[in-house]
């Protein structure tokens, strides 16, 4: 294997955000923010030494600076004070890493650093105050999928009661929060069969329930259909006591009708916890969850990985490309977009990061009641259309 380390890197921007502030000046700088992400969404992290002796996120800052990972903890502007309901604040947390072992290590190693990892950046996200933490796709491996080698599927391991479900247990219930964990899946009841799958725990430690990838990709290096295919949970809708909640994992972001139904269902706050390389597809990267959280009247969280991954083998994937070891960059940029337009900055492009936004779960019923988008809808127009296009000719 060629070690990474003696392989070209091709040099990696930190984000598009940094870019602007290096190179535009205030006021265009402010235009253009406002242009891009709509109402501004203040960092409630201390700017001054003074400000952060006082601060409760003095210790999540400390946290950040001594193990290494971006952190940002930011607001949506406060949703318009109600009569009959008291506001709904609610923190959610995007968390995206690199594979800290390569992947020629023992599987038992470079589990064990992913969890060493993963347990440092979600205490970071507990006193940064978040109550809903989403991590990455399929966080317990690297993405091995682009291989089709089977021997990575030994990281699969049942929903319920595995490894990553008692690891991620035991940190819920310690930090009162929910958390999603997206893994790979072996359904040790209905034959070993595997799937792609996010499992949802509450902050009491329990099981709360689980989502199969809807939509598996078949483009470039995505081999997943080699392991997996598509999952048979439908649109689930999980009552949490910080909302309600949903996970639509990484290709589904492609189809409006996967976001579609998830909001139809009553998400409030939608996860898309994805793996996806920046030669494919970034520029679509910034829009999709924005464009979800708009039309369906919800919050979408955005979370992809960091860092390019090199295995032992070289692969191909039928394009016509000459024999490759890795992926591509895994490009990172996780952000939440909010019903009304507005988006946080995103993560960096190449570093581990926590991202927590504060925001009000009133906000998603105000803005339907402005912009009518389900009352809008036609949603019997459309069954009507799609039951006569799916008849047989």
């Amino acid at each position: 294997m060629a070690d990474s380390a003696s392989v070209e890197k091709p040099v990696e921007f930190d984000s598009v955000e940094s870019v602007l502030e290096a190179h535009v000046p205030p006021a265009e700088l402010a235009f253009l923010r406002r242009v891009l992400y709509g109402a501004h969404t203040p960092s409630l992290l201390p700017s001054s030494p003074e400000e952060a002796a006082s601060s409760p996120l003095k210790e999540a800052q400390e946290l950040a600076a001594s193990e290494d990972f971006e952190l940002k903890v930011v607001a949506f502007p406060p949703a318009p004070a109600e009569q009959r309901r008291a506001p709904r604040l609610v923190r959610v947390c995007a968390i995206q890493h690199r594979t800290p072992a390569p992947t020629t290590a023992p599987f038992d190693e470079q589990y064990q650093a992913m969890e060493d990892r993963v347990r440092t950046l979600i205490r970071g996200a507990a006193l940064a105050g978040a109550n809903v933490v989403c991590l990455q796709e399929a966080w317990t491996m690297p993405f091995a999928f682009c291989t089709r080698e089977k021997h990575w599927l030994e990281f699969a391991e049942p929903a319920d009661s595995g490894r990553a479900f008692e690891f991620i247990s035991e940190l819920a219930h310690t930090h009162r929060m929910v958390i999603v964990s997206p893994i790979l899946e072996r359904d040790e009841e209905h034959a070993d069969t595997i799937w792609n799958t996010a499992v949802v725990v509450g902050p009491d430690g329990r099981y709360i329930g689980k989502h199969r990838k809807n939509h598996i990709p078949r483009v470039g290096d995505f081999n997943e259909s080699t392991y997996y295919m598509e999952g048979d949970t439908g649109h689930p809708v999980f009552d949490t006591p910080y909302g309600r909640i949903a996970i639509n994992i990484c290709y589904g972001r492609h189809h409006p009708l996967n976001w579609q139904m998830f909001g139809l269902n009553g998400a409030e706050i939608v996860f898309n916890p994805s793996a996806t390389v920046g030669a494919l597809s970034e520029p679509m990267w910034r829009i999709e969850a924005r464009n979800a959280a708009i039309a369906n009247s919800y919050y979408a969280v955005g979370i992809n990985r960091v860092g390019t991954e090199y295995f032992p083998n070289e692969f191909t994937s039928g394009d016509r490309k000459p024999a490759h070891k890795d992926f591509g960059h895994f490009y990172g940029s996780s952000y939440v977009a909010g019903p009304d337009n507005t988006r946080t900055p995103s993560l960096s492009r190449t570093r581990d990061g926590v991202l927590v936004a504060e925001l009000d779960l009133n906000r998603c019923r105000q803005v339907k009641d402005s912009w009518g988008m389900q009352m809008t809808a036609r949603i019997p127009l459309y069954a009507r259309s799609l039951t006569e296009y799916c008849k047989p000719t």
